[in-house]
């Protein structure tokens, strides 16, 4: 994403059951980044994490040549998804479909915030995008849902299934006590 400031990096994350996601921008998209989005993910989900679906980018992975070597130091990433108890899978290299979930949000997030809107700072691709991301979560009604929001399926879920999650979803509507 593109500023009169300079660039922006997109990460996104999408639960395959809720459709519910998370994304933040960032100036570099490096190692610390990704770890730093995934603590912030972490803390955005009110439900466990067993598996992450990544790309092989070097945010992620190791390079090619230090997969399977013996000296190579293990990645923040994965040391944040093995203390949670988060299995890591990569996506097969050439096969965007793999992924479509994640590359979709991509393109709509691009065409009803970043294409739509001239913004001039950093600030307001920010507040766009956060703007974005609450109608998503809490207004957006989904076939794949039965007609419902992703907060209110996922609320719906927390009623049947509490095991499943860390902390009560309707903590996170926003309101008068946010």
């Amino acid at each position: 994403m593109l500023t009169a400031e300079g660039k922006l990096y997109l990460f996104v994350a999408i639960d395959r059951t809720s459709k519910f996601a998370v994304t933040q921008l960032v100036d570099t998209a490096d190692r610390r980044t990704a770890w730093e989005f995934l603590e912030h993910l972490l803390q955005a989900v009110p439900h466990r994490i067993h598996t992450i679906l990544t790309d092989y980018g070097i945010q992620f992975a190791d390079p090619p040549r230090n997969r399977n070597a013996a000296h190579s130091r293990p990645m923040r990433f994965h040391m944040i998804c093995e203390a949670n108890g988060i299995e890591h899978r990569l996506t097969r290299p050439n096969h965007p479909w793999t992924n479509s979930q994640v590359e979709r949000m991509n393109q709509t997030i691009k065409e009803d915030s970043v294409k739509r809107y001239h913004d001039e700072s950093h600030d307001q691709v920010r507040t766009h995008l956060a703007d974005f991301m609450a109608a998503d979560t809490f207004a957006r009604r989904l076939k794949t849902l039965s007609g419902l929001t992703p907060y209110e399926y996922s609320c719906k879920i927390w009623t049947s299934e509490p095991d499943r999650f860390m902390m009560n979803p309707i903590h996170q509507m926003p309101g008068l006590n946010t």
